[in-house]
């Protein structure tokens, strides 16, 4: 579905990509992860077609500088940095699905899904949105529409826990898709793909394949006792819909997705929990 052979990049005599080659299949889910600097935003650029460079980059078998809007088409992407665009909402969704040859109220449904308000967003200026707003509307735009491909930079960045279930499940439905999801921080995707690919200083430094007992669409059922409270910790659990079933107890229910970064959270008050327990496989 997509191979790079050799791929150079290079910014005033500085290297970015540096004989980078790599095969993703469909079905591929890639974590492309990195730090600032690695490559990741150069080789998406290059999939996009927006940069020049050496070597070869064939997306569905075609060149993306040569055969431009034919690659686009088949390429569903999500930018890290949302654009600064003034039209009305409304009005982007329309010009985005002409372009695209989509159904505006598909992408109307899946930004429902994420919690977007049609009403209360559909004539305001997309840069007046709410960062959470602007996402789940560039992924409503993404999503909705079939695309062989799905180039996804920080695609969870400023969802809040509902909208992030309801992006694992339409990343869930996408099974034939090849996806590449960009991140600087392995946690918040690696419980979404079955790949890994890591840059460094232009170069792949690794690439592992992983498994996952835990479909997307699955839940964890959480638990946790806590020694006192305290109100930070307390403001967090309510943010991942927990409930408190007394002063020290909290439970609630994790997507699968989600554990590791839940994980990571709750690790900030290591020394305020007594005990937490995970019990896996609901849907």
């Amino acid at each position: 579905m997509i191979r790079l052979t050799d791929v150079g990049k290079t910014f005033r005599d500085t290297p970015v990509l540096k004989n980078l080659s790599l095969h993703i299949a469909a079905r591929d889910r890639v974590a492309l992860v990195g730090s600032n600097g690695a490559g990741k935003t150069t080789l998406i650029r290059c999939l996009l077609g927006e940069y020049g460079h050496s070597g070869e980059v064939r997306v569905a078998g075609r060149d993306p500088r040569i055969d431009r809007a034919l690659v686009l088409n088949k390429i569903g992407f999500v930018p890290q940095l949302p654009p600064p665009l003034a039209m009305p909402v409304a009005e982007l969704v329309r010009y985005a699905s002409g372009v695209s040859g989509a159904d505006p109220m598909r992408v109307r449904q899946v930004a429902a899904r994420l919690g977007l308000a049609w009403g209360e967003v559909a004539a305001r200026p997309f840069v007046k949105l709410s960062g959470g707003q602007k996402q789940k509307l560039l992924i409503a735009i993404a999503l909705g529409r079939d695309t062989e491909v799905l180039i996804l930079d920080e695609p969870a960045a400023n969802l809040d826990v509902e909208a992030r279930h309801a992006l694992f499940a339409l990343l869930a439905e996408r099974d034939q898709t090849a996806m590449i999801i960009s991140s600087h921080r392995l946690d918040e995707v690696a419980s979404l793909v079955n790949r890994v690919i890591e840059l460094d200083q232009g170069q792949v430094v690794l690439d592992d394949r992983v498994e996952d007992h835990l479909e997307m669409t699955g839940f964890l059922a959480a638990e946790l006792t806590v020694g006192r409270h305290e109100p930070a910790f307390a403001k967090m659990m309510d943010e991942w819909g927990f409930a408190a079933a007394d002063a020290l107890v909290w439970r609630g229910r994790v997507a699968g997705p989600d554990r590791l970064r839940f994980l990571c959270m709750v690790s900030r008050y290591a020394g305020l929990i007594n005990g937490l327990h995970l019990d896996g496989g609901e849907t």
